[in-house]
């Protein structure tokens, strides 16, 4: 599976103290046996259902999987905001080949269409298109075509 990372390039003439700490690199070793538990993504569940509750949520899986699914919570916490978004995102939500479906919509819309799907795009997804010519216009749009540019968008990622 191909992972989406997200994140700020540090700014010149910033003391590297003063940037967030990345999150650790180190890979999660996968269960072998007949029913593996997908401990990150009950720790990814979790989180999005209840933050504060997440740790005791986790609590309740039993001794040896509590501990594994809080570490992965752990590493979650440690994430920036987007990052989590990020892993969200990708995780429950969106296609690994997402980015192309959304490149092949964009290109097979008509212009009108094609700047209102721009428009309700995610900030993440834009800057797949830096044409300047996307840029929403003044101009009212009817809401069918609203509509219709939401729900390509939903079909081009999930």
């Amino acid at each position: 599976m191909d992972a989406t990372r997200v994140g700020r390039k540090p700014r010149l003439g910033r003391s590297s103290a003063s940037v967030r700490a990345a999150a650790p690199t180190e890979e999660v070793p996968r269960l072998v046996g007949p029913l593996p538990i997908p401990f990150e993504r009950l720790a990814l569940v979790a989180w999005v259902l209840g933050r504060e509750r997440a740790g005791t949520l986790l609590g309740e899986l039993g001794e040896e999987a509590a501990v594994r699914a809080r570490e992965h919570l752990q590493r979650l916490s440690a994430l920036p905001s987007a990052q989590r978004q990020a892993k969200v995102a990708v995780e429950f939500g969106e296609r690994a080949d997402a980015a192309a479906r959304l490149r092949r919509l964009m290109s097979d819309a008509p212009p009108m269409l094609r700047r209102e799907i721009f428009r309700r795009l995610p900030p993440y997804h834009r800057t797949l298109f830096p044409d300047a010519s996307l840029a929403p216009q003044e101009t009212e749009v009817p809401p069918a075509l609203g509509a219709l540019a939401e729900r390509l968008i939903r079909e081009a990622t999930r």
